[in-house]
């Protein structure tokens, strides 16, 4: 009864995160009919409703979110545990989740873990490109990536990357047309190119500051990303002023191709960290993965 428990458990822990019987049914290996009875099951068992279902989704109620609180980190710990059993093996083994951006993913972790994927073939390594502030934990990241002064307070940050400069950039064609802003207030009268975060759908106001002075500018214009390459396409070809780290820009700006303005209003900032949970216990695969990606 005990295993049968713990196999209810998991089954539950396992539709609440993934939000379907379908995708938690392919994960667990098992037919979405069956795991609906286990889970139907363990709710008569304790006399309790666990899961709202819909047609389209399923969802944890009011009980729901706190069993799985209870019990959800203490499954992925014992996961943890056993794939730390592969350090008694000849070579480090098992898969690491990431979370970053694009532009990270292209520039810092892709270079740098390449040649430990060569050395180490039985580890394995997802990314999950996203731009929205992922909760780590909640989505069963080992890490993620993100600037350094966005990490919380609880977590472990390893810088991964130098500091960065944002600019505001634009093509020579845009500012044949109109004069180049002097000051960051200077852009509200300019088409800029806007950026809108995924999780949580504002747009973000530009960042500028100078001797102490901080300053925030709210844009408009004709467009608007939520990804950083084609905010690059669009200044490229004219479409308005663009606001990102200077290094997305760099190849441009050595060609002539944009042209860079404000350049005093923006200060180094901290670049790059890798973050993850301080209280987790990590594979060896993990800890290569850091040693590989530390600054």
């Amino acid at each position: 009864m005990a295993r049968r428990n713990l196999n209810d458990l998991l089954a539950f822990v396992t539709v609440a995160r993934e939000g379907s019987f379908t995708r938690a049914a392919s994960v667990l290996g098992v037919t979405p009919s069956a795991l609906s009875q286990a889970l139907k099951a363990l709710e008569e068992r304790l006399e309790i409703r666990l899961l709202t279902r819909t047609t389209r989704s399923v969802s944890p109620t009011q009980a729901g979110e706190r069993l799985l609180a209870a019990i959800g980190n203490r499954f992925d710990e014992i996961e943890a545990e056993l794939d730390a059993l592969t350090a008694l093996r000849d070579k480090p083994a098992g898969t690491v989740r990431l979370t970053s951006g694009d532009f990270p993913l292209r520039t810092l972790l892709l270079p740098r873990l390449m040649p430990l994927m060569h050395r180490y073939p039985d580890i394995n390594i997802e990314f999950d490109v996203s731009y929205g502030l992922r909760d780590i934990v909640a989505d069963r990241f080992d890490a993620g990536v993100r600037l350094g002064e966005s990490i919380d307070k609880d977590m472990v940050a390893v810088p991964i990357g130098p500091p960065l400069r944002m600019a505001a950039v634009a093509s020579p064609a845009y500012f044949a047309r109109v004069p180049p802003p002097k000051v960051p207030a200077d852009l509200t009268g300019h088409r800029c190119i806007n950026m809108r975060f995924p999780t949580r759908g504002g747009l973000y106001a530009w960042e500028f500051e100078r001797r102490g002075r901080a300053v925030n500018v709210r844009v408009d214009g004709q467009l608007t990303f939520n990804t950083s390459p084609h905010m690059v396409l669009a200044a490229l070809d004219g479409l308005g002023i663009a606001f990102l780290p200077e290094d997305e820009f760099a190849p441009h700006l050595e060609d002539g191709r944009l042209v860079r303005v404000l350049a005093d209003w923006c200060p180094p900032f901290p670049g790059y960290h890798l973050y993850y949970p301080s209280r987790r216990q990590h594979s060896p695969a993990f800890a290569l993965v850091v040693e590989a990606l530390r600054r």
